[in-house]
């Protein structure tokens, strides 16, 4: 039998972190995937796991049975199939929530979903004691014994660690990958009694795995969220993925949702965001500063390629690379989005690693992968913006979507001295009716007139797109002081998610949440 419990041990490792990973993208697709919503889960999953253990070992020194262990496994897997049938009415009301900025809703939705995952996990924990207490007959032999369970749980823990988010996810989506290791603890606790109990035991819990398949069947119909103008949405590796219809524009929604990552309307290229702010970049350098000298351009954070489609627009078919790490958001840029422009080439990569090895130089580096709280933090540190350097041309210009809160313009102010470790200059301009700031770094000496000069020449000239002349326009009427302080972001020290989880934090519990951009 031992033997057989150290398989136990294994599925229950596999299926616990499996859960535990499920659960992130069961809660990340409405609360988000910042690491505030981790620390949540990863505790709380703890905590769960800690009383397990407590419990699991009183109960194993009072009823050191199989039938007791095998019942437990059983139930553990039928509790954990039941949340995501259970939880989706509560994450659909807290999107609703979320959409309409209800906080208390959202709090209330948060402590439900947690509620639902306290059963199957502290049901887990509890099996660890009971297959040491049933492992144990002689006390010489605790110790290896225990090492080897402990073993055997950690390796199935390392397999369940990459399951859900690097196969299952993407191919049968989150509520489909909880009921695979609900189904595979239920057909374990069923097993084990069938084994070591009798058949009439096993079948008095066979009518678990009925009830899983039906919720499989009936319980798992229509999408994760009912967002109004909803067209699509699927799961990937790295997000959830919404793609929705505004007012006539379709866009891109990620994760919980609040921003809008692309934009698309056939006859529309001006979408009074920050993607257009782009095309004003190398307009910094010294006048005249024509179209025509924007050889190429980078752009790190691709999604659906609303800059790559507007900058075609302005500078015509010149080569753009646009470095994208989630390839389910690209297959959506080409289906919803049209971004199709035969002069872009999407990169599959994170976006460091890819600018790095690129053999070009270009005109414009666009960073656009920020958003308070999902900031990787490798993309804003010195080291990186050496990079960005090395792979601008002499007359090139790097520019950064920052988020930032009414009242909180630490992120500017500490990327903007970041920049100015490694460029001579730095300007900054705040898109209107918005959240967003935009942080110019040129490579070469600029001064802010350059542009209102660049932008006197060019409103002589017929032929210039009009996208171009209001990009420039809205960056001379919005134009922000450069910040004369702030720490310098590292490889070593870039304290990025302190800082925006603290904004996050101020801005929920503020009254400045109800004049969030609709």
């Amino acid at each position: 039998m031992r033997k057989f419990l150290y398989f136990t041990v294994f599925i229950t490792g596999l299926a616990t972190l499996g859960v535990e990973f499920s659960a992130e993208r069961l809660v990340g697709a409405t609360f988000g995937t910042s690491n505030l919503v981790w620390a949540s889960i990863i505790g709380l999953i703890l905590v769960f796991l800690a009383i397990g253990y407590r419990i699991g070992g009183r109960w194993a020194d009072r009823s050191p049975l199989p039938a007791t262990l095998y019942s437990i496994i059983a139930w553990s897997g039928f509790s954990a199939g039941i949340v995501p049938l259970i939880s989706r009415p509560v994450l659909r009301l807290a999107a609703d929530a979320f959409d309409a900025l209800s906080v208390a809703v959202l709090a209330g939705s948060f402590a439900a979903v947690f509620v639902l995952l306290a059963a199957p996990v502290i049901l887990m924990g509890m099996v660890s004691p009971f297959a040491l207490r049933l492992s144990v007959v002689d006390s010489r032999m605790a110790g290896r014994i225990s090492g080897d369970l402990s073993f055997s749980a950690t390796a199935g823990s390392f397999i369940g660690t990459f399951l859900p988010g690097l196969l299952l996810v993407p191919w049968i989506g989150t509520a489909r990958t909880f009921l695979l290791f609900s189904a595979i603890l239920v057909l374990l606790g069923v097993g084990g009694l069938a084994a070591f109990v009798s058949w009439k035991r096993a079948l008095a819990h066979s009518w678990m795995l009925v009830a899983l398949l039906l919720v499989l069947l009936f319980g798992l119909g229509g999408g994760q969220k009912a967002s109004a103008g909803q067209i699509y949405e699927t799961e990937s590796a790295y997000n959830y993925i919404q793609v929705l219809d505004k007012d006539g524009f379709t866009v891109l929604r990620l994760n919980e949702g609040q921003g809008v990552h692309s934009v698309y309307r056939a006859d529309i290229l001006d979408y009074r965001g920050p993607w257009e702010q782009v095309l004003a970049a190398p307009f910094f350098n010294s006048a005249p500063f024509s179209p025509q000298q924007v050889e190429s351009i980078a752009i790190v954070g691709l999604a659906a390629g609303t800059v790559a489609r507007q900058a075609t627009a302005v500078f015509g078919p010149i080569p753009i690379d646009g470095f994208e790490i989630d390839p389910k958001i690209v297959e959506v840029g080409r289906r919803f989005f049209d971004m199709n422009m035969p002069n872009l080439t999407a990169r599959v990569e994170d976006g460091r690693w890819g600018l790095e090895h690129s053999n070009r130089r270009y005109t414009i580096i666009s960073v656009d992968a920020y958003r308070p709280p999902y900031i990787p933090f490798h993309l804003t540190t010195r080291e990186f913006f050496t990079i960005a350097h090395d792979h601008l041309q002499e007359d090139g210009v790097l520019v950064i979507n920052v988020g930032r809160s009414p009242t909180d313009r630490r992120l500017v102010d500490d990327l903007s001295a970041t920049l100015l470790s490694i460029f001579p200059s730095v300007h900054i301009m705040d898109v209107p009716e918005s959240f967003n700031s935009i942080i110019y770094a040129s490579n070469q000496p600029t001064e802010m007139s350059n542009l209102a000069a660049n932008l006197a020449i060019l409103e002589q000239s017929k032929t210039i797109h009009p996208l171009l002349l209001e990009s420039l326009r809205r960056v001379v009427t919005n134009q922000q002081p450069t910040p004369q302080n702030g720490i310098v972001f590292t490889d070593d020290l870039s304290p990025i998610e302190w800082i925006t989880n603290s904004m996050v934090l101020r801005f929920v519990l503020s009254d400045e949440m109800q004049s969030l951009p609709k």
